[in-house]
Parts: structure tokens; C-alpha cells; sequence
């Protein structure tokens, strides 16, 4: 059981897919580490109706909102734009001819911004941050948006609210202000008395206030292998990574 271990505990609430990529990755790199996987978001997939266009590429800010573009595709041109490499090889996958910003909304800005192709649809999921198509679209880029999918919340599993309401010390990484936000809420719903460290993959994400009575930290770069070494650097046996 958790609550008999010393040692943190990695605690994942991104979507089931995603939690168990981090979790293989955290698992191939470090032995014993113990990890408790509940899904606070979980995607649904919306058919919307498109705006009559020609677009010269797409905008995708996420896996799911690549997943999301191959359910369309026909309806749609080949290059994406990316937010990052994972986004790119989702979109790969679906069919489209990818250029990742390696990086946050941020650094998909600055991309898109360096060699212009107009117009452009950002395929976005219900809840958003960022008004890229705005900020694009004020820099001459004409952007539309097409909301492609929602991000359902979920509650906790039974094993995390008993590991939450326990005494072991847990390690939560969180990709997402929406997801820190939501993971702070069910902390005080159950309520959490576990020491929690909070890893953010942003200064955005580290700044959603919760029950984090340990050091919040934030990702060296806001992608996922970043986010398993910070992992990785509070665990009794972390090691930095070749």
C-alpha cells in the first residue's frame, strides 16, 4: 500500500494514454518507483462544423487536437503547424505533413510568426488558453478556430483520494493550468492531508494555487522529457540523465 512507503509517490492525472507513456518512461529509467495513474480529464471527440475555406495549414496545440484533425482530415490541408515533437508524431500518425515549435503556445507563436502561411485553422479543444488565433490574426495571419474536442473532468480514483488522504509524500506532475486547477479542487473536496510536491511544466502551471506543502518546482523546458527528469531528480534514487 501506499500509505506504508517513505518514499514519494509519483501520483499521474493526465489522460489515460499520456499517464501511461509517462509512467513507462519514469519506469524504464528508475527501478521501485511506485505510481498511481487518475485520470482528471479525460477527451471527448466533437463534430463541428468547419468554415467554408482554404486554409494553407492547420494549428494544432495538442495530441488530442491532432487525433482530433485525423477524424477531419479530408476536410483539411497537410501541413500543421505543432506545438511540440509529441503533438508532431500525433499528427505524423494522423496523416499530416508536421512542423513542431519544440516547445509551449508561446514558441507555436513565434513559428508560426517566422515564415507566414495564411489563413490558417487552429483545431482546439474547448478549453483554451492563449487566443492564438487572435494574436495571429492581429499579426496579419488571418486564423480561424474550430473547438474539436472538450476535456471532461473526472474525480479521483478510489486509490488516489486513500493515497491523497494518507501521510506519504507524493509527486504530482501537471502539464496543465486546467489540470492543476482541477487536481487543487479535489484536493480540498476529499480533503488531501499528504504532503504534495506540485511539478509544473510551466510557471503558469506552478502557479495555481493548492495544497502544495512541498517545494512547487517547474520543468527546465515544457516538454515531457523535462517534466520525467524533474521526476526523476526528487526521487530517493534520481540520477540526472544521459
Amino acid at each position: 500500500m501506499a500509505a506504508q512507503s517513505f518514499a514519494p509517490v509519483v501520483l499521474l492525472t493526465r489522460p489515460a494514454t499520456q499517464s501511461a507513456r509517462f509512467a513507462d518512461s519514469l519506469r524504464a529509467r528508475l527501478t521501485g518507483v511506485e505510481i498511481v495513474t487518475s485520470p482528471l480529464i479525460v477527451p471527448t471527440f466533437l463534430n463541428p462544423t468547419l468554415p467554408a475555406k482554404s486554409w494553407a495549414a492547420v494549428i494544432l496545440s495538442s495530441e488530442t487536437g491532432a487525433e482530433a484533425a485525423g477524424r477531419l482530415k479530408a476536410l483539411l490541408p497537410r501541413h500543421a503547424f505543432c506545438v511540440g515533437d509529441r503533438t508532431a508524431q500525433a499528427a505524423r500518425a494522423a496523416g499530416f505533413t508536421p512542423q513542431s515549435a519544440h516547445g509551449d503556445a508561446e514558441a507555436l507563436l513565434a513559428l508560426i510568426l517566422s515564415q507566414p502561411l495564411a489563413p490558417l485553422l487552429h483545431l482546439r479543444g474547448r478549453e483554451a488558453r492563449g487566443d492564438l488565433a487572435k494574436r495571429l490574426s492581429a499579426n496579419d495571419i488571418p486564423t480561424d478556430e474550430a473547438i474539436v474536442y472538450a476535456q471532461e473532468e473526472h474525480t479521483l480514483t478510489p486509490e488516489a483520494v486513500a493515497l491523497l488522504q494518507g501521510t506519504t509524500p507524493i509527486l504530482a506532475p501537471v502539464f496543465s493550468p486546467r489540470s492543476a486547477q482541477i487536481l487543487a479542487a479535489e484536493c480540498h473536496r476529499i480533503p488531501a492531508t499528504a504532503p504534495i510536491t506540485l511539478i509544473g511544466m510551466s510557471a503558469a502551471v506552478a502557479g495555481v494555487s493548492g495544497p502544495w506543502s512541498g517545494t512547487t518546482v517547474i520543468a527546465a523546458q515544457p516538454t515531457a522529457e523535462s517534466m520525467v527528469q524533474a521526476v526523476i531528480k526528487l526521487l530517493p534514487q534520481g540520477r540526472a540523465l544521459e
